[in-house]
């Protein structure tokens, strides 16, 4: 069944081409133009998630996403046409799961979508992830090769992450992409590259002669299974 959005935008083209883009990629959209006409509508019937403008002409973002927190956990994504860091984090405290500064490319809106989305929907955190002398804890969000903790990002931990937990199957950037939120859309299959070295370099014993995260030319990444892994 298709996952149903609401957009509370001002700005009736893009919703329109929003509305456009990510039904075409399977979701059911509906739209509202002014904050009180988004929290009737999300009283109403409920949404899978929320995208949410912070400039409103009735009420600011920020106003609305805390009337929606007092009653919903719904995914908030928010967007802005300020791209203030203030905003984004004052936005993050009060409780969206994401957000995104205009312009933006609706790929990479689609993208972060996709993340809070999957975030929301996952099964609680599994146990530790072990791979010989590897461990991956998704719990604490972090990466231990012989009991020491390997100096890595978030970013870069969310990339390892996906690796481990779909190791012998190759991903793709773009699959890296839909998992990964943060990194910009338009440099990402040039970053994702920066990250995959600085894993290896956290985690291999010859960054340059990688036998745990393997390029696949072409293709994508695959995090490799070895004898001494443990099941």
């Amino acid at each position: 069944m298709a996952e149903h959005l609401l957009i509370i935008d001002d700005d009736t083209r893009l919703s329109a081409m929003l509305n456009d883009y990510l039904s075409a990629n399977g979701y059911r959209v509906r739209s509202a133009p002014t904050a009180a006409a988004g929290l009737a509508d999300l009283s109403r019937s409920p949404a899978e998630a929320v995208i949410l403008d912070v400039m409103l002409p009735d009420l600011d973002g920020f106003e609305v996403l805390k009337r929606i927190r007092a009653g919903s956990d719904v995914p908030v994504l928010m967007l802005t046409a300020r791209g203030d860091e203030t905003d984004r984090i004052v936005g993050l405290e009060i409780g969206a799961d994401d957000y995104l500064p205009k312009p933006f490319s609706p790929r990479e809106l689609l993208a972060r979508l996709r993340a809070i989305l999957r975030r929301r929907s996952a099964s609680p955190v599994a146990g530790i992830l072990r791979f010989g002398r590897l461990e991956i804890d998704p719990g604490s969000r972090s990466a231990r090769l012989d009991g020491q903790v390997c100096d890595m990002t978030g970013h870069q931990f969310d990339i390892l992450l996906a690796l481990a937990e779909s190791a012998g199957r190759i991903l793709t950037r773009e699959q890296l992409l839909d998992r990964v939120k943060g990194i910009e859309a338009d440099a990402f299959d040039r970053s994702v590259d920066v990250h995959v070295s600085r894993i290896r370099a956290a985690i291999e014993d010859d960054p340059r002669h990688p036998r745990r995260i393997v390029t696949v030319r072409g293709a994508g990444y695959v995090f490799a299974r070895r004898q001494d892994d443990k099941d």
